[in-house]
């Protein structure tokens, strides 16, 4: 649970930074444009749009992970519910990558 916890942290903190980017729009234009250093998709979002994150990360090179549900993604953020989210930032997105490898969570 702590690794849970710290990955919602290091969202929470790439969010305050003005790192992080969320819903499902930005998270798109985002990532087409570059910037995304790491996608998080909800585990409970529809079949269609983490089909559509995994085929857009893998054609533009974006690692991509499934993890937590909307409401939480949301809450780390101080949002309401969030399907998906961008990090922008190379050090925030090493660090959740990091948590999430050490659970076998990242895609």
């Amino acid at each position: 649970m702590a690794n849970r916890d710290k990955v919602l942290s290091l969202i929470g903190l790439a969010m305050k930074a003005g790192r992080c980017t969320s819903g499902e729009t930005m998270t798109e234009n985002e990532t087409k444009l570059g910037r995304a250093r790491l996608v998080i998709v909800a585990s409970d979002a529809s079949d269609n749009t983490k089909k559509k994150f995994r085929d857009m990360c893998e054609f533009y090179k974006v690692p991509i992970c499934f993890y937590g549900d909307k409401d939480t993604l949301g809450h780390a953020m101080g949002k309401e519910f969030r399907a998906s989210l961008a990090i922008l930032d190379k050090g925030f997105a090493d660090g959740i990558r990091k948590e999430l490898k050490n659970r076998e969570d990242i895609a």
